[in-house]
């Protein structure tokens, strides 16, 4: 079998710039299939881009008049003693409103105790110690969603706390809302949802979405940040499975925290951090 060489390497059959190449090309085929339903798409798409994130809060929310003030994507809201979560999308309107908008393919991403939980993470998050909470601004946690998850054939599913007895809202400034990603009617809810479904942004209705897709997926500047980004999320698959390695091997007790850095791949420093929160 010929061994190809390049510069003392030798890797099977391809060289290494050969395997970068290669790697280069399957994500160029991967982001030609790209939507906005994909959240990794979606938020690179939207990072810093009120204008498209007003447009879908607009039409999801049935407010035509709203209007976003600043956006945020990957956003890691910190739990020191449990879960923390990252919010696809945060945003905050012109009221002080915090909006989180997160696209589900999955099914069971889209749970309804994890819309419960980004929300009151979200809450515990917004006031300062000592703070009124009269001040805590209106909240809402947007899932979009790739299937009709409650399975009624309805565009939208507005949660709502509410009197069991009367029926009336709670009105505690607390909102849910599904978006049913499969809907499909001539309405501007409709039209969004084929959008997201789009891997062309000529076949899109709305222009200010198609004018981003088309960027990251036609301009030569767009395509080297997707890129750019795949290669991070690839690195960072690559480093979350050594972390669990580590702790794995961490668990059993057997190996030093040089042999588990060693077999992990981890610096020893990082080794003995995860040792540390393990113990604490």
């Amino acid at each position: 079998m010929e061994i190809r060489k390049q510069k003392g390497k030798q890797v099977g059959r391809l060289t290494v710039t050969e395997q970068i190449d290669q790697k280069h090309q399957e994500d160029l085929q991967r982001l030609r299939g790209f939507r906005l339903l994909d959240d990794d798409f979606l938020t690179k798409c939207f990072e810093g881009d009120t204008a498209s994130i007003e447009l879908v809060l607009q039409i999801v929310l049935e407010k035509p008049d709203l209007k976003v003030l600043d956006v945020g994507t990957q956003v890691f809201v910190e739990n020191l003693l449990n879960r923390s979560v990252r919010l696809d999308i945060l945003a905050t309107d012109s009221t002080g409103a915090k909006l989180n908008v997160e696209v589900q393919r999955s099914d069971k991403g889209a749970g309804r105790k994890r819309a419960r939980y980004n929300s009151s993470m979200m809450d515990a998050n917004l006031l300062k110690k000592g703070e009124d909470f009269n001040k805590l601004p209106e909240t809402w946690v947007i899932f979009i969603t790739e299937n009709d998850v409650m399975g009624k054939g309805l565009p939208l599913y507005p949660i709502e706390r509410c009197f069991l007895g009367t029926g009336e809202r709670f009105e505690d400034g607390s909102h849910i809302l599904y978006v049913n990603g499969a809907y499909r009617g001539d309405t501007p809810i409709g039209k969004l949802m084929h959008d997201f479904s789009c891997i062309d942004a000529a076949d899109m209705y709305y222009g200010t979405l198609a004018d981003r897709v088309r960027f990251f997926k036609e301009s030569k500047e767009g395509i080297e940040i997707m890129c750019r980004a795949m290669e991070d999320m690839r690195n960072q698959t690559l480093k979350e499975g050594a972390i669990n390695s580590a702790k794995r091997m961490l668990a059993d007790g057997i190996l030093t925290l040089e042999k588990i850095a060693e077999y992990a791949g981890l610096p020893l420093d990082e080794v003995k951090k995860l040792k540390a929160e393990r113990t604490a």
